[in-house]
């Protein structure tokens, strides 16, 4: 009798990418499950995956906390966190069926009868629900608990699949920070490594998973416009921006001493500077995908002198969408003399045939003029110009802009002849958004992210020598920080130190006004 696995739809083409790949038998245990991350994304993403009917109709979720609840406490907080968050509609019957394979595991991360416990649940959901033996392990904790959770994993028999089945897969999910560090990060790889194969480690960069940072592989690579002229022959430079307008109030004891560079930089930027500049994948297989980003990070490096080419800066009390704001200092956990900065810039260049030469200006921070995601690249001037001077004294530079978020499409900035008698040229618009372009909404990161954990499909995830290399590029600036003064200060509501401005006007450019 041939396994249900083995069977095969002979009427569908395996290349057809337009069906939905739904997952298959399995369960996800999230450790941390009483955290921000978990009530506001994690939960209202399985709801929604299931709500779309990519979810098996045995899946399981299982809670692991400290909490002294059981199992109607626990569905009755998914449920308000469904409620509240999810993006799609609710459902009845989609929540009930959901529903019945909730379960909770009390206990904390060094308790071994809580993860004996586990280990039975998991037993029984394989009986009762059909999982199959497939569980994924969520870690939204704190890097510090990961070694201790991880090894619980393995002694309690979680980590691999039994001998007798090798069928069965077990993978772990691990969120950012990768480490604080290139020496932290190897040795939190090698820890995980330790206890689960690389192929079952998913490292969760929510960027990559939103649909804007996918587009721009089908901007570069599904169209013929773009590729002629992405490289240095006419890219004059690229601005890569991650900018809140948020600050850290209650987010002391995660954020202080990690600082703007390591939150979001090392993963979030240098991510978005590979899948810019990689040249195209043989396919979109994850290893090629994955082999042309580790090209990209291996050919990297920050530009010196850094008091020249970085800035960093900590926002100062001020005025934000007409309310009155506390610097960080004045927020709840912050010493009075701490020197995190909540800003900061970089400059680096890629040493390949493609960007030599062209600076790529990578910026992140809290309290700014507004909320938004973007890569700009910046094209150069066009070397001769037959119009006076004050015909296009408004003419800027041609670009084309990538907003990942909040408002999800991309411009195209080129210059156009003002209506009338004159001669006159004025920059002009051409753009595209998700919203008005297509009638299904996006998924959420989260969503796209976690069905391809339970799928096995890593392409969005970075491998471990993607986060060593990112770390190798940022540590030199970071320890040049660390010995070198304190970031300086910026008011809230503003666009950042003026150090920031002067970082690229010593090379004739300003930052885009996103």
């Amino acid at each position: 009798m041939t396994a249900p696995s083995a069977k095969r739809n002979p009427l569908r083409d395996p290349r057809d990418k337009r069906l939905p790949r739904i997952a298959g038998p399995s369960g996800l245990v999230i450790f941390g499950v009483t955290g921000d991350l978990s009530r506001k994304k994690l939960m209202p993403a399985i709801y929604d995956l299931a709500n779309r009917g990519l979810l098996p109709p045995g899946f399981a979720l299982v809670g692991f906390a400290r909490r002294d609840w059981a199992d109607q406490d626990f569905m009755q907080v998914v449920h308000s966190a469904v409620k509240e968050h999810a993006r799609t509609p609710f459902r009845q019957e989609v929540w009930d069926q959901l529903a019945e394979g909730i379960r909770f595991v009390q206990g904390t991360f060094d308790d071994d009868i809580a993860f004996d416990t586990l280990a039975t649940c998991l037993s029984d959901l394989d009986r009762e629900r059909g999982t199959g033996g497939n569980h994924a392990f969520y870690l939204s904790v704190p890097p510090s608990a990961f070694t201790t959770v991880v090894n619980q994993l393995k002694r309690a028999g979680l980590a691999t699949p039994p001998n007798d089945n090798p069928g069965q897969w077990r993978r772990v999910v691990i969120e950012k920070p990768f480490g604080h560090d290139l020496n932290s990060a190897k040795q939190l790889n090698k820890t995980v490594n330790d206890v689960f194969p690389e192929e079952s480690v998913f490292r969760i960069d929510h960027y990559l998973g939103k649909e804007t940072v996918q587009n721009i592989l089908a901007l570069r690579f599904a169209n013929q416009l773009y590729e002629p002229i992405w490289n240095a022959n006419y890219v004059d430079h690229v601005q890569i921006t991650m900018a809140e307008d948020i600050g850290l109030g209650g987010r002391a004891g995660y954020y202080d001493g990690i600082g703007a560079a390591r939150d979001v930089i090392q993963n979030h930027l240098l991510q978005l500077l590979a899948l810019t500049a990689m040249e195209e994948p043989v396919s979109f297989r994850p290893s090629d995908l994955r082999a042309e980003k580790v090209k990209v990070l291996s050919a990297t490096r920050a530009i010196t002198p850094f008091d020249e080419t970085s800035a960093r800066g900590q926002y100062t009390g001020g005025w934000q969408g007409g309310q009155k704001v506390p610097g960080l200092l004045e927020e709840g956990g912050f010493a009075k003399d701490s020197t995190t900065e909540t800003y900061a810039a970089i400059t680096v260049e890629v040493n390949t045939r493609r960007w030599a030469g062209v600076p790529f200006y990578l910026r992140t921070g809290k309290r700014l003029g507004r909320r938004v995601t973007e890569v700009a690249v910046v094209f150069k001037r066009a070397p001769h110009l037959p119009f006076d001077d004050t015909a296009t004294e408004e003419l800027g530079q041609n670009a084309l802009v990538v907003r990942v978020q909040p408002d999800e499409g991309v411009t195209m900035r080129f210059g156009s002849k003002v209506p009338g008698n004159s001669m006159e040229v004025r920059d002009v618009t051409m753009d595209f958004g998700y919203g008005h372009a297509f009638t299904e909404s996006s998924p959420e990161a989260y969503e796209r992210l976690l069905l391809d954990v339970l799928l096995g499909e890593p392409s969005l995830f970075p491998k471990n020598d993607e986060v060593e290399l990112s770390w190798e590029i940022l540590d030199p600036v970071i320890e040049r920080w660390a010995s070198h003064g304190e970031p300086e200060k910026y008011k809230a509501g503003t666009w950042g130190p003026a150090s920031a401005d002067a970082m690229l006007a010593r090379t004739g450019r300003q930052w885009r006004r996103p």
